[in-house]
């Protein structure tokens, strides 16, 4: 039998098609002079700016990302009873659970039936994203890129937890002898964006953020910031998650953060709803091809919008409530105004966090209207149709905002009934989307530990 080390070469082997040969380093080294003398060369005068030229998403409201904003928009929700696993005895026994994902062309069958959920979630999505970017992972255009100048930046909240589950069932029951030998690989939150690079052959920056459910956009500005300073011309860049399992869904109901409506699923996430009871969990993943704006043009590429700029702060305050008077919310938008160039009067448009919880969403609303205090500004909750994808949360709702920008549609925010006292339906796209242009967009995602992000994005360069 193979050890562990024959085993992942093998598994290497059987997820990229090929072996490296001699050949294949003595074409690395000429690139990494290419490479060298590109950063030697390279010019300090004009800033590098940063597109979104591909999108790639697996969400339970579609695997494309025109159908995921057609619903959207049509205020379908993704929400649903679990079947994933009996969850008879839980007391929430829905999420926004995805049934379904045809990998071929993406994952080898066989790897397919082995790898961790959030793997497939991440691996398929971000060769989506590269094929809207006319970059086809497996074509011959993604050949013509410097690879040495490429690169991964793909988080999760939670890591491969299904994986972690069924190692930790088999120490349990049997003996350590029964674990799986990849139970270590796919667990730890690294290995999505790893074993995508592996398959590209991107070569330039590669690692992962976990910042719980803030993770998306962390690595959005991470993998921008990147760009920015000349150490890539292109990065993926995105996250996700994959907790509809008994220890996710238990795990949480422990922490009493989850909604409890079994009787009506599909209205159990109502953010800034008087009624609301906790999150939905939701799981997925989507993933952005960031670029050098000039890389683009060269290339012939289609753009969605320029990254604008963004920011993080901390709380500093509780495990899981948020700072009550929003502070630390406020100085990360005000942060991200600052970094960015732009007014607050030009930002028209924000994905909220809104997560449906009670303290959450009235701290985001009033720290949202503070800083953005024009009656043109509208936001949503795109967490209402397809719950907390937690660490993917931020890379999806990029989507929604990116999509956002391009459709010049609001996507309604689904189940709100009776607002908050001083929450206005129409200032939060209550019900039905809305018509409204958008000049500059935020989106916001917060996590467990007091982290605070959120990303800015305006339409394509003029």
């Amino acid at each position: 039998m193979l050890g562990l080390k024959g085993q992942m070469l093998n598994q290497n082997q059987a997820f990229r098609g090929k072996i490296p040969c001699r050949a294949r380093c003595r074409a690395l080294r000429v690139a990494a002079v290419a490479a060298a003398q590109h950063d030697v060369a390279k010019t300090e005068a004009a800033p590098r700016r940063v597109v979104v030229t591909g999108m790639g998403v697996v969400s339970c409201l579609g695997h494309e990302h025109d159908e995921f904003y057609n619903n959207l928009l049509a205020g379908k929700s993704g929400i649903s009873y679990i079947e994933g696993f009996n969850a008879t005895d839980y007391t929430t026994r829905f999420a926004g659970e995805i049934k379904s994902l045809d990998c071929t062309g993406y994952i080898s069958k066989k790897f397919e039936k082995r790898v961790d959920a959030v793997i497939k979630y991440i691996i398929v999505a971000g060769k989506k994203a590269l094929g809207d970017a006319g970059l086809s992972w497996d074509g011959p255009e993604i050949k013509d890129l410097n690879r040495m100048r490429c690169g991964t930046l793909v988080g999760t909240a939670m890591g491969g937890m299904t994986s972690f589950a069924n190692a930790v069932e088999a120490l349990e029951t049997a003996s350590y002898r029964k674990m799986n030998p990849f139970c270590i690989p796919f667990a730890i939150t690294n290995m999505g964006g790893a074993m995508l690079a592996m398959d590209l052959g991107f070569m330039g920056p590669n690692y992962s953020i976990s910042t719980a459910c803030a993770t998306g956009n962390y690595c959005i500005l991470s993998a921008a910031e990147h760009i920015k300073r000349g150490d890539a011309d292109l990065m993926l860049a995105g996250a996700g998650d994959a907790a509809i399992i008994p220890s996710g869904i238990g795990g949480f109901i422990a922490c009493k953060a989850l909604s409890k409506r079994n009787e009506d699923p599909a209205s159990a996430s109502r953010p800034w709803d008087t009624s609301r009871d906790g999150f939905v969990m939701g799981e997925g993943a989507a993933v952005l091809v960031m670029e050098e704006y000039e890389h683009a043009k060269a290339r012939g590429a289609h753009i969605y919008a320029e990254y604008v700029g963004g920011a993080v702060t901390c709380d500093a305050h509780h495990m899981t409530e948020p700072q009550p008077e929003g502070k630390g919310v406020i100085m990360c938008l005000d942060r991200a105004l600052a970094s960015s160039g732009v007014s607050a009067e030009d930002v028209n448009y924000v994905n909220a966090h809104a997560t449906s919880t009670q303290a959450g969403d009235m701290a985001e609303y009033r720290a949202i209207n503070r800083v953005f205090g024009h009656d043109r500004l509208r936001m949503n909750s795109t967490k209402s149709m397809i719950g907390h994808l937690l660490g993917g949360a931020g890379a999806v709702e990029a989507v929604a905002t990116i999509k956002a920008i391009q459709t010049g549609w609001l996507h309604p925010t689904i189940n709100l009934q009776d607002p908050e006292a001083g929450v206005d339906p129409v200032r939060v796209v209550a019900g039905l989307k809305q018509h409204h242009p958008v000049n500059v967009a935020l989106s916001n995602s917060f996590g467990f530990g007091g982290h605070n992000s959120c990303v800015l994005f305006r339409g394509p360069p003029q």
